[in-house]
């Protein structure tokens, strides 16, 4: 996460003085008043006071003691890490579309529940990251190659529907291979061999809710990626023990594979991500979209701090003039 440093910290030495401020402060409430005030109703307009509280004047002071604390902070030249944009941002969305998706355990329904949330993903990264999409069921088809045209990827997403079976294995390795860096090999009998050089950023988000019973096999695929540098996430849908689903009039028992895609996580260094809501995966996704397509870089906030010391400072002026009022607020009994 990082923590808050300063280009300047010399300047902060200067916030020994706010004891001496305070000190000064004391002295002058303990001075009496050069001016002596006659009224008639003094005892009224003094019970009126008291009722409008002690701690009020003493505010304008405390908002004032404030604003100077910022300013010298401000001096310091502040640098805090802040989400920014990542450079190079290659990520490609995986998503099963066997049919299994259509079990409505998540409502709508698992399929329509996930095309939102990967919409979301998509709507949440910069503009700058390319985004691709593939879809797997008996195989993997790669939809939109990964490209800066979001919008794009959004109409294909709409666009998904559900086929036969579940191929994670092959459905993880078109995503590895649309990545840049990371062509596809002739002979698909023999994995890649691993990149000897520094390979752009790449990074698969694949989601699944069945168990794999075609082509090939996801951990093996997931050694694949981690040789070629791909961080995979892994999104599981559904429950381990399984729902019964409706296939043309055939029930169907189907069941999530947690083990295989938490492993296919912790080969490549990603992270398994267990939804069983529509409000765990819209959430999931999300979190993904901000962890995957920003990062934390140090980044100088001291305009930022200015800013709040303006806004103190015009707090300080606001309160001090209609405190001078606040009086008024309380009748004072004619005698």
């Amino acid at each position: 996460m990082g923590e808050l440093t300063f280009q300047w910290p010399a300047a902060l030495w200067l916030l020994a003085l706010l004891p001496l401020l305070v000190v000064f402060y004391t002295w002058c409430l303990r001075q009496p008043s050069p001016r002596v005030v006659l009224h008639p109703q003094v005892a009224d307009i003094a019970a009126a006071a008291a009722r409008g509280g002690r701690w009020r004047r003493h505010l304008p002071a405390i908002l004032l003691g404030s604003v100077i604390t910022l300013l010298i902070v401000a001096m310091g030249r502040p640098v805090a890490p802040l989400p920014v944009p990542a450079s190079n941002v290659y990520v490609v969305l995986s998503i099963d579309v066997s049919r299994s998706m259509l079990a409505q355990d998540i409502r709508p329904s698992r399929i329509e529940a996930a095309k939102m949330a990967a919409m979301e993903f998509v709507r949440v990264m910069p503009r700058g990251a390319h985004i691709g999409l593939v879809t797997f069921s008996s195989y993997a088809t790669l939809l939109v190659p990964p490209t800066l045209d979001h919008e794009r990827v959004i109409r294909a997403i709409e666009g998904i529907t559900v086929e036969f079976a579940t191929a994670i294995g092959d459905g993880l390795l078109e995503a590895v291979y649309a990545l840049p860096g990371r062509p596809r090999p002739r002979n698909l009998s023999e994995p890649p061999l691993p990149s000897q050089g520094k390979l752009p950023p790449g990074t698969v988000v694949l989601m699944s809710d069945g168990q794999n019973n075609r082509g090939a096999s996801p951990l093996e695929a997931a050694r694949i990626a981690r040789d070629l540098q791909v961080k995979v996430y892994t999104v599981g849908i559904g429950t381990p023990e399984g729902t019964w689903l409706d296939v043309e009039g055939r029930g169907v028992w189907v069941t999530l594979d947690e083990e295989t895609l938490r492993g296919i996580a912790e080969i490549t260094g990603g992270s398994y991500f267990h939804v069983s809501s529509t409000r765990d995966l819209y959430r999931t996704y999300r979190a993904l979209g901000h962890l995957v397509g920003w990062e934390r870089k140090p980044t100088e906030v001291t305009a930022l701090v200015c800013a709040a010391a303006a806004v103190l400072l015009a707090g300080t002026l606001v309160f001090s003039v209609t405190g001078v009022y606040r009086m008024l607020e309380y009748p004072v009994r004619p005698r």
